[in-house]
C-alpha cells in the first residue's frame, strides 16, 4: 500500500468532521486494501463490463448500487450506523467507481473499519448494562426486525434499541430459569465473543464483502469469492476435500470436534472423540506445532487441510481434561474425504390404503454437485448427483417400491449439466431446458439417453428454497407431464452463472485473485416460459411460511424480468393433469382428518403473525403467559409419550448453540433429525393415491406413464 494510499484511509477516519471515532474501540487493529485486492477488483469490473449478461458500465450510477448493496452488507438491520454516519458516507456515494477503477480502496476500507468500530461500541455499551438490573414489569417491547426502519438519530437512540436488546436476552435466560449471576456471566461471555470475532476480521473479509457488494448490484447470483471462500465453493460442487474426516466448531476458544466422518483417518485412529479440543497444528512429525487456541475456525482448518498423504500433527487437549490438562500430540494422515452429509441418500415410507401398503422410495437431494475436474480428466469415479441418483434408483428397484419421490426441497441448485442429466433419468431423450445468452443466442440442453431408469410413478417435492437447478428438473418433469410437482411455488431462479478464474485471466501466479461467480445466461422451460421470478408453481400446493414472493428471487430489487421464448418441440411422456382433480380432492380430505398436519397449519399461521407484529414484549409477565401458553400446547399435542429430550427440543434455554454443553447441542440436533416430516409423508400419500388410480385403471396408466408396458414392469 502507498503512503498516499495510507493517509487518504487515515484521513477518512480521523480527520473532523470526517468519521471520527470514539476511543471505545482504538485497540481494534486498522483494516487496509492489499495490493492484490485493488488487482482483483479492477480485473472483476473488467468482466464485469464487458461479459455479465445485463453488462453495465462502472459509473457513478453503479457506484449508487454499489453503495447501498455495501452499506446493507455491514449493517442491514440499522444496529450500529447512525444516520450521520451514513451522512459522512455521503460524498462516497458516487466514489466506489473511481476507488475500484483506480485501485484505490482506501474509501471502503474506511467504511468497513468505521463499521467495526461502531460494533464495538455497541457490545461494549452492552457490556456496561449487564451491570445494572433491568426493570421487567414496564410495558415495553423490542423491535427484533429493522431492515425497514430509518437510522437512528443519535447515539441516545441507538443506545435505546441495544438496551431492550441486553433486556431481550437477559429475559430470555431468566425465563429459562437461569438466576442473575449467570445471567450476567453468560452474556458477558457473549459480548465478550462478538468483541473477539470482530477482532479477527482480516484485510480479506473486508474486501470479499465490498466486492461482493460490486457484484450483487448486477443481479443477486453475480459473486465475489475470495481465495478461501472459493475454495469452499469448489468443495460443495465435488462433495470431497483432503483433510482428517473431522467437523469442527469454535466453542470458548476451542477449536472443538463436533463430529467424526466415518472412515476418515480422525475416526480410524482411535485417538480422537467428539468433544476433543485442538489447540495446535503442525505440518508433519517434524515440524514445530503451532498454538492455535483463540485462532477462528477457518484458520484452523487451512492449517489441518493439505496434500494427500501427508501427515498433519494435532495437539489435543481430551475431551474431559481441564484446560490446564497435558494435550496429547497425535500424527494423522491426510486422505480424501467425501462430504456424505450433502450427497443423495434414500428412505422408504410405507402408506396405508384400506387393506394395501405401499412403498414409496424417497430420493433427498440438497445439492447438485459434480466434480468438474475429475470428470474432465476421465476420472471414472467422479462424484455426481445423477450417477449417485442413479444407484440409488436401482437400490429402489430391488427394495420393489411402488412410486419414487424427488425430495429437493431447499435445494438451491448447482450443476446445470447435472439437472439436465438427472431429469434424462426419468424420460426419453429430449429437450430438457433451453439457454439464452446476452447476445440472445439460444442453446437447447438435451437428454441424449434413449430410454428410462426409472419410468413408473414420480414425483418432485419442492419449497421456495428449491432454486435454479432444482427448477429445471421440477419444471421439465411437468411439462412434460412426467409427474406431478407438489409443495410450495419455487424460488425464481432462472439464471445460469459461470466460475471464472481471476488468477487465470490475469495471468497472476504469486498472489490469489479469488474466483468471480457471474450470470452470463438466462434459462427458460421446454415450454418457452422461464422461472425466473415466477418460480415453479406445483400441481399441489402446501401452505407456506412466506407470504406471496417474499423470500425469493422477486423481493431482490436488482433481480432480472420475466421473459418467454419460443418452445420447442418435446413429445409429453403423459398426461398427469388428468389425475389431479381427483388427487387434490383426497389430499384436502385426507390433511383435513390429520392432527399434525393441522398442527403444522396452527403453527404457520402463528408464525405469520408475530412476523407480521415484528415486536416481541419485554414484560416479565407477558412474556411468561407466552412461554406457558406454548408449552401447553405442545404438551397437548405431544401427550404422555413425550421424551425428556423431546420436551427439551420445545423450549428456549435462551442460549446460543455454542453456549450450551456439547452434548445437549448434539442431542437436540438428532431430536430435529427424528421429528416427524409432515410435508414427506404428505406428499408419500399423495403419490401413493395416484398409484392406486393407475392400477385400478389400465387405460388411465397407458397415458400417464411412458409406456403401458413400463408401468407394467414397474408394478409388477
Amino acid at each position: 500500500m502507498t503512503k498516499k494510499m495510507l493517509w487518504i484511509l487515515l484521513a477518512w477516519l480521523l480527520t473532523a468532521p470526517a468519521w471520527a471515532l470514539d476511543p471505545q474501540g482504538s485497540e481494534l487493529a486498522l483494516l487496509l486494501p492489499q495490493p492484490q485486492q485493488a488487482q482483483a477488483a479492477l480485473w472483476s469490473a473488467q468482466i464485469l463490463t464487458r461479459y455479465h449478461y445485463k453488462a453495465a458500465p462502472l459509473d457513478d450510477a453503479m457506484s449508487e448500487k454499489i453503495f447501498a448493496h455495501y452499506v446493507e452488507s455491514l449493517d442491514k438491520e440499522k444496529n450500529f450506523f447512525l444516520q450521520s454516519d451514513i451522512d459522512r458516507f455521503a460524498s462516497a456515494r458516487t466514489q466506489l467507481d473511481d476507488a475500484i477503477l483506480k485501485q484505490d480502496l482506501s474509501i471502503p476500507f474506511a467504511m468497513f473499519n468505521l463499521q467495526r468500530q461502531r460494533l464495538a461500541e455497541r457490545v461494549s455499551y452492552a457490556r456496561q448494562l449487564l451491570k445494572q438490573q433491568p426493570d421487567f414489569t414496564l410495558k415495553e417491547s423490542y423491535p427484533y426486525v429493522r431492515d425497514k426502519v430509518p437510522w437512528a438519530k443519535n447515539e441516545d437512540e441507538i443506545r435505546e434499541l441495544w438496551r431492550k436488546r441486553v433486556k431481550n436476552d437477559w429475559l430470555r435466560l431468566k425465563l429459562a430459569g437461569k438466576d442473575d449471576a449467570a445471567i450476567r456471566t453468560t452474556l458477558d461471555k457473549r459480548y465478550e465473543n462478538y468483541l473477539t470475532r470482530n477482532a479477527r476480521i482480516k484485510s480479506e473479509d473486508a474486501f470479499q464483502i465490498f466486492l461482493n457488494a460490486y457484484a450483487t448490484a448486477m443481479d443477486p447470483h453475480t459473486n465475489y469469492l475470495g481465495p478461501r471462500a472459493a475454495n469452499d465453493f469448489d468443495i460443495s460442487m465435488r462433495l470431497s476435500l483432503v483433510g482428517i474426516g473431522a467437523v469442527l466448531q469454535e466453542r470458548d476458544e476451542y477449536t472443538t470436534i463436533r463430529e467424526l466422518v466415518p472412515g476418515g483417518p480422525a475416526a480410524l485412529s482411535g485417538k480422537l472423540k467428539v468433544g476433543d479440543r485442538i489447540v495446535g497444528v503442525g505440518q508433519g512429525t517434524q515440524a514445530p506445532v503451532t498454538d492455535v487456541l483463540g485462532w477462528r475456525i477457518d484458520d484452523v482448518v487451512a492449517l489441518i487441510r493439505g496434500e494427500k498423504d501427508t501427515t498433519v500433527m494435532l495437539s489435543v487437549l481430551p475431551a474431559d481434561a481441564s484446560p490446564d490438562g497435558k494435550p496429547t500430540l497425535i500424527p494423522l494422515g491426510r486422505a480424501k474425504i467425501s462430504i456424505e452429509a450433502q450427497a443423495a441418500k434414500k428412505s422408504i415410507i410405507e402408506t396405508r390404503d384400506g387393506m394395501i401398503t405401499r412403498r414409496i422410495g424417497v430420493i433427498s437431494l440438497p445439492t447438485f454437485y459434480e466434480d468438474f475436474d475429475a470428470r474432465r480428466k476421465g476420472d471414472p469415479n467422479y462424484k455426481s448427483a445423477t450417477r449417485d441418483v442413479e444407484r440409488l434408483l436401482g437400490e429402489l428397484k430391488k427394495e420393489k417400491v411402488d412410486g419414487v419421490l424427488i425430495d429437493l426441497r431447499n435445494n438451491g441448485g448447482g450443476s446445470l449439466s447435472e439437472a439436465v442429466d438427472l431429469t434424462g433419468l426419468f424420460i426419453d431423450k429430449g429437450p430438457v431446458v433451453q439457454q439464452r445468452n446476452a447476445q440472445g443466442q439460444v442453446r437447447i440442453e438435451n437428454d441424449k439417453h434413449s430410454g428410462f431408469v426409472w419410468a413408473g410413478p414420480l414425483a418432485v417435492l419442492i419449497n421456495r428454497g428449491s432454486a435454479s437447478a432444482s427448477e429445471i428438473v421440477a419444471a421439465a418433469i411437468q411439462d412434460y407431464g412426467r409427474g406431478l410437482v407438489i409443495g410450495e411455488k419455487s424460488y425464481g431462479k432462472g439464471t445460469v452463472q459461470t466460475v471464472i478464474h481471476l488468477n487465470e485471466v490475469a495471468k497472476e501466479e504469486k498472489s490469489p485473485l479469488g474466483e468471480l461467480k457471474m450470470t452470463i445466461a438466462q434459462f427458460f422451460r421446454v415450454n418457452g416460459g422461464s422461472t425466473q421470478l415466477r418460480g415453479v408453481s406445483p400441481d399441489i400446493v402446501f401452505p407456506s411460511t412466506s407470504e406471496a414472493d417474499e423470500f425469493r428471487e422477486a423481493s431482490s430489487e436488482n433481480a432480472l424480468p420475466w421473459t418467454q421464448i419460443k418452445a420447442v418441440d418435446f413429445a409429453p411422456s403423459g398426461r398427469v393433469t388428468t389425475v389431479l382433480p381427483v388427487l387434490r380432492s383426497r389430499h384436502d380430505a385426507r390433511v383435513a382428518k390429520d392432527k399434525d398436519f393441522q398442527y403444522l397449519l396452527e403453527d404457520i399461521a402463528e408464525f405469520k403473525a408475530l412476523r407480521k407484529k415484528n415486536q416481541i414484549s419485554l414484560n416479565e409477565t407477558e412474556r411468561r403467559a407466552d412461554r406457558d401458553k406454548q408449552e401447553a400446547k405442545q404438551k397437548s399435542r405431544a401427550g404422555k409419550n413425550e421424551s425428556t429430550a423431546q420436551k427439551a427440543a420445545h423450549q428456549d434455554d435462551g442460549l446460543l448453540a455454542n453456549e450450551r454443553a456439547l452434548s445437549a447441542d448434539l442431542a437436540e440436533e438428532q431430536e430435529q433429525k427424528k421429528a416427524k416430516d409432515v410435508l414427506l409423508t404428505e406428499s408419500a400419500h399423495i403419490l401413493s393415491d395416484e398409484i392406486g388410480l393407475l392400477k385400478a385403471d389400465p387405460r388411465l396408466a397407458a397415458q400417464i406413464l411412458p409406456a403401458a408396458s413400463a408401468l407394467e414392469t414397474q408394478m409388477r
